[in-house]
């Protein structure tokens, strides 16, 4: 594998951006599918890194709270152009997807459209790709009697304590079970992925991702401004749940909807759209907030 390039090389800059605006112009399928795209073009296609570094880099995401698949995309930014290289990727990658969605968002404000057929036929068949994407993560995570019973514990608690708290709870409840009854993977040795990020700048990311949770709660407590709560919403969203994609759905709707920020008819409709458009999923709650009717989000 060639090395990276330096991250104040505009050229590699630019290189980035092509290749992942080109990925989120065609990337359709969620993020499951967006992987197998990224395989294609960067290890396959591009050569910027081998399937053991590829597959480390996945797995890590997986592990990581958020989107799996941006933080894949922007990860390999990351390895060939530094900080600038993995916010190129992003914005390559998300930008496809949410200039369509915008217009789709603003297409809700015509009269008569929310009650359109074309519409209700779409937002049917987002109940479906919902639950085919369950099925699809059972399948492959729940595959023996114990990840099954732990999943059917995990879902029931879920059920019964809907709360962000639970979550958490969960999270390290799973992590201390799977340490204690299921079989640990044998180590390999992998590609080390080559990141142009010193340390320092490193543990001062991880200081600000967890002032950022810590304190913006107690922000959003003392200024009860709306936009405030807005962003601690999406960010406390972004920071608990694992697993991305149609994972964080059900939290989604309860951090927009509930409050009346969006109301459901349009929250529906717009993930609904997503899925007709590659790209990340989530993109689309902007720009339907935006969109909403004046005096409030949705209501």
């Amino acid at each position: 594998m060639p090395p990276p390039r330096p991250p104040w090389r505009a050229g590699a800059i630019l290189e980035v951006l092509g290749a992942s605006f080109k990925l989120g112009l065609t990337s359709f399928g969620g993020p499951v599918a967006h992987l197998g795209y990224f395989r294609a073009e960067y290890v396959i296609r591009r050569k910027w890194l081998r399937e053991d570094a590829f597959a480390d880099l996945v797995a890590l995401c997986q592990f990581l709270p958020g989107p799996a698949s941006s933080q894949v995309n922007m990860s390999i930014g990351m390895s060939r152009a530094g900080i600038p290289g993995a916010l190129a990727a992003w914005l390559g990658f998300t930008l496809p997807s949410a200039a369509a969605l915008t217009g789709f968002a603003f297409l809700l404000g015509v009269n008569g459209v929310l009650d359109s057929g074309w519409l209700h036929g779409i937002m049917c068949a987002a109940v479906g790709v919902v639950a085919q994407a369950v099925g699809a993560m059972a399948g492959r995570y729940s595959c023996d009697a114990k990840r099954a019973a732990m999943t059917a514990v995990a879902a029931m608690a879920s059920l019964l304590l809907p709360s962000g708290l639970t979550q958490v709870v969960l999270i390290a409840a799973g992590g201390l079970a799977g340490r204690l009854l299921l079989p640990a993977q044998g180590a390999r040795k992998g590609e080390r992925l080559p990141l142009n990020v010193s340390r320092p700048v490193s543990i001062a990311a991880l200081a600000v991702f967890f002032a950022l949770l810590a304190g913006l709660p107690l922000l959003r407590a003392v200024f009860q401004a709306q936009w405030l709560s807005l962003f601690e919403s999406f960010y406390r969203t972004g920071s608990l749940v694992f697993g991305g994609g149609h994972v964080v759905l059900p939290l989604l709707h309860r951090e927009v909807v509930l409050p009346g920020w969006v109301s459901d008819s349009r929250f529906m409709a717009g993930y609904a759209a997503a899925q007709a458009v590659p790209g990340p999923l989530f993109t689309f709650l902007g720009a339907v907030m935006t969109s909403a009717p004046r005096g409030g989000w949705g209501r």
